[in-house]
């Protein structure tokens, strides 16, 4: 027989549970039981967090995060399930501000930055005496991304068995920059006291030997090493950035191989200050004055200072590093015009 229509009560009625059921709030949670630690691998969303505790944990970035970068070199707080076992996942909840930030552009014309590294206080730029050649002009922009971020430079020269780096070494010693002969037949413990107790970066193209002299630092990182092809550009052996922990403290982080390092987001005035000698006699420049001597400024004070002296080589040098970044800039505003 059929229901009728007054046969049925609120027992047959369904109602679908509100949205609002649970009680929301603004309130983030402080994560005040957060552990600690520094990041030392990032691959694809999941990021290898060395905890102060000495534990190893695979992290995911926590929502409260949002976008905010994630690199290697950061510290950060973790919560969630921290026992570093297989297949299981921690949350980091917390980035501390950072100490320092290596930047770099694709190219000169790049707007987007990319940051290599977090919180390095060394950077050491590996360069070969030959096979490949030094490549002057990746050390001074290397320079200018060091000076820029905040961190110490050093030059590490390798396979300078095979040709002498003397007159390449006295360019760059004249930045007041250190530089560590480094060949595979050459010791490494000035080098080792140098960098332990710190946080250093290494950069380099590939080929340079840089995958090598991280074996060397680190015995156990069983970085893979590479030769070089026929026309002289190394094959890259790190495909992402990973820190190691140094046996008497510090880490050194090994970057991959870099093939261009674009400066588009650095202001030449930020190298002049590096120099504060180079600074007090710019004091007497006239306004707008660029450094880069003659023919652009005929009256640059720079040009007042000893040729031969140190500081006059230093004022060779640091326009060295002016020459590129301005030609970033007019390479940059040629790109605009010609895009509008």
């Amino acid at each position: 027989m059929a229901r009728r229509f007054h046969d049925y009560d609120e027992s047959d009625v369904r109602v679908r549970r509100g949205r609002g059921s649970r009680p929301r709030t603004k309130d983030r949670p402080t994560h005040d039981d957060a552990e600690f630690g520094m990041v030392v691998t990032k691959d694809r969303g999941r990021w290898g967090v060395q905890l102060d505790s000495g534990t190893l944990v695979a992290c995911m970035r926590a929502r409260e995060l949002k976008r905010t970068s994630i690199e290697v070199g950061d510290r950060v707080g973790v919560v969630g399930d921290t026992s570093g076992q297989k297949d299981t996942l921690a949350r980091m909840v917390k980035r501390e501000e950072r100490s320092s930030v290596l930047r770099r552009t694709a190219d000169d014309t790049d707007p987007y930055e990319r940051i290599i590294v977090a919180n390095a206080e060394l950077m050491l730029i590996v360069v070969a005496a030959a096979d490949p050649p030094p490549r002057t002009g990746f050390v001074e922009r290397a320079l200018v991304a060091a000076f820029d971020g905040g961190v110490t430079p050093i030059v590490c020269m390798t396979k300078s068995d095979i040709a002498d780096p003397s007159e390449f070494i006295r360019e760059i010693e004249d930045l007041n920059v250190a530089v560590y002969e480094v060949g595979i037949e050459e010791p490494i413990d000035a080098l080792l006291a140098r960098i332990t107790g710190k946080v250093s970066a290494l950069i380099g193209h590939s080929g340079v030997g840089k995958s090598t002299l991280v074996n060397r630092i680190v015995p156990d990182a069983d970085r893979a090493t590479g030769e070089v092809s026929g026309v002289g550009k190394g094959r890259h052996t790190s495909t992402q950035s990973v820190a190691f922990a140094l046996a008497e403290g510090g880490w050194i982080i090994d970057t991959p191989g870099i093939r261009s390092f674009g400066l588009a987001h650095i202001a030449p005035e930020a190298i002049i200050d590096v120099f504060p000698e180079l600074a007090d006699v710019a004091d007497a420049c006239p306004r707008g004055c660029t450094h880069l001597g003659p023919p652009t400024d005929p009256e640059c004070a720079w040009d007042t200072v000893e040729a031969d002296s140190p500081l006059g080589r230093r004022v060779q040098a640091v326009r060295r590093l002016l020459t590129a970044l301005y030609s970033n800039k007019e390479w940059e505003l040629k790109q605009l015009d010609e895009n509008r």
